[in-house]
């Protein structure tokens, strides 16, 4: 099984984030290549880099299986500022070129927002502004996030998706969100019939990543807040169900899970660790709060 969390990108960039992965007991990550609420970047450093080749080799942590995040600013779908639009572009551009150096081969994107704009105009602006994008010829593949249709997100249905991806002169692939599934109306219950009509319509071998979240959030309720594993809406089987799909079992799985604590104002904790140690055991764990601070305070 490929299952993994969100890791930092700090000081050691690459090479922190795998050594943060390995602690967590995972054999994949994911990881910002900056802030991803602003365009500050670092430059890749290649000392750090072939180190990080070396940790993973030696940890088994295969390269070509993690998922780098482009930052939530980047926003294609809508161009009534033709300059914002423009740097969207470029921004992505640079994120694109950054996996490159790194080795990485998926990038995860929110396909953004309309904002006003009719959700088919919008849905062009994605499509016109990555046929701009990957005409580049990038080693790193674009994979389109399953978004929970907040506001006015594109991206919240498979035949959106569809469309994207049809319209797209490029090969891209598809990130599904647990969170974002249940929470834009699809019961992760029936996960399998998801499947099937994503299948149908789209194809399996299009699905690149599954980040694993439960939801705060009932069905349908078009909201976008993550809860762990097994305390939310969607359940740990119902998770533990889209985890060990057979279909799927070469699919990196993330885990975007909160930090914990006794409250919010007190100091918070990965719970990664542990929700990992849960999946692989197939067994909920009741006090997963109590054993996350309890570790962290040793």
């Amino acid at each position: 099984m490929l299952i993994g969390s969100h890791v930092s990108f700090g000081k050691e960039q690459l090479l922190g984030s795998a050594r943060e992965a390995d602690s967590y007991g995972a054999n994949t990550f994911m990881f910002y290549t900056g802030a991803p609420q602003n365009t500050v970047r670092k430059e890749i450093d290649l000392d750090l880099l072939e180190e990080a080749k070396k940790f993973m080799f030696e940890h088994h942590i295969v390269l070509s299986k993690v998922i780098c995040h482009a930052p939530y600013i980047i926003n294609l779908a809508n161009r009534s500022d033709e300059r914002k639009w423009e740097f969207s572009i470029q921004f992505l551009k640079n994120e694109l070129s950054r996996c490159d150096t790194l080795g990485v081969k998926n990038l995860v994107l929110h396909p953004g927002s309309a904002v006003g704009l009719p959700k088919q105009t919008a849905l062009q602006n994605i499509a016109d502004a990555l046929n701009i994008v990957l005409s580049e010829n990038y080693s790193c593949k674009i994979l389109l996030e399953t978004m929970a249709g907040k506001g006015t997100e594109c991206g919240s249905t498979i035949d959106e998706i569809k469309t994207l991806l049809d319209l797209v002169h490029f090969p891209m692939g598809v990130c599904l969100d647990t969170c974002h599934l249940n929470d834009s109306g699809v019961s992760i219950s029936s996960f399998s019939t998801y499947l099937e009509e994503f299948d149908q319509k789209i194809g399996m071998d299009k699905i690149g990543c599954i980040h694993i979240n439960d939801s705060k959030n009932e069905l349908g309720s078009h909201k976008d807040r993550h809860a762990n594993i097994g305390y939310g809406t969607i359940g740990f089987q119902n998770l533990l169900n889209v985890i060990y799909e057979e279909k799927l079992k070469d699919v990196p799985k993330i885990l975007e899970t909160p930090y914990v604590g006794k409250t919010e104002k007190e100091k918070i904790y990965p719970p990664y660790r542990f929700e990992i140690e849960m999946i692989l055991n197939q067994t909920f764990d009741e006090q997963l709060v109590e054993h996350v601070i309890e570790f962290y305070n040793k």
